[in-house]
């Protein structure tokens, strides 16, 4: 299984012009980050296959693997890292035939650790929980015990995600909890300037990394 670990980004496009997504993602990718997301879930296939096109050039200009939340067809076009899919979306077996062996495939286990052992099953690269926290990104998520990620630590082969409501005050429960990859969207991408995601992207990161030092 692949190693991950650190701060996972999650932009989200709702509200942001293209120029302002390929803006913030460069200040993210600039701060340490260990995986950005795509998430865009108004736009048309076309629209988010060229964004997701003009955010893998970002990417891998700073080896950071770049992942297309639900559209494989998007990921697949714009030659991302691979994609991260909903209880509601393909398998992850399924988006593994039409992406390859190599493909990072995510896949959202709520607070069901029998949905990550079949997801698991299926060929999922991570799984993620949440939301742990009260969430201005998904009010509506229901909410996840940091049990969940305790009973992931001990019982699965791969990474493990958290997302929800997550701060750098709250970061440390949910890597004492067991979590590898802290997803973060609003608290990273709801700021009013590239400089301020890239400040706040390096507080997170910071936070993460001395918790791994000190576990480590």
């Amino acid at each position: 299984m692949i190693r991950l670990r650190g701060l996972y980004a999650l932009l989200d496009a709702q509200g942001h012009s293209t120029a302002r997504l390929l803006e913030y993602a460069e200040a993210a990718l600039a701060s340490g980050i260990a995986l950005l997301q795509y998430r865009d879930k108004t736009a048309t296939h076309g629209i988010r296959t060229e964004r997701a096109q003009a955010l893998q050039s970002l990417a891998v200009r700073h080896g950071v693997p770049l992942l297309v939340n639900d559209d494989v067809s998007a990921a697949r076009q714009a030659g991302a890292a691979g994609v991260h899919l909903g209880q509601q979306d393909m398998h992850a077996d399924e988006a593994r035939q039409i992406l390859g062996a190599d493909a990072m495939i995510g896949v959202t286990c709520h607070d069901d650790i029998r949905l990550a052992r079949v997801a698991v099953a299926q060929g999922a690269s991570y799984v993620a929980f949440g939301r742990f926290f009260p969430s201005a990104t998904k009010p509506e998520a229901p909410p996840a015990s940091l049990d969940v990620l305790r009973s992931a630590r001990r019982t699965l082969p791969c990474p493990v995600a958290a997302i929800g409501g997550i701060t750098p005050e709250r970061t440390r429960q949910v890597l004492e909890a067991g979590a590898d990859l802290v997803v973060v969207s609003g608290a990273l991408f709801g700021a009013a300037s590239a400089e301020e995601v890239c400040r706040r992207a390096r507080v997170f990161v910071s936070e993460i990394e001395s918790w791994f030092g000190e576990v480590s």
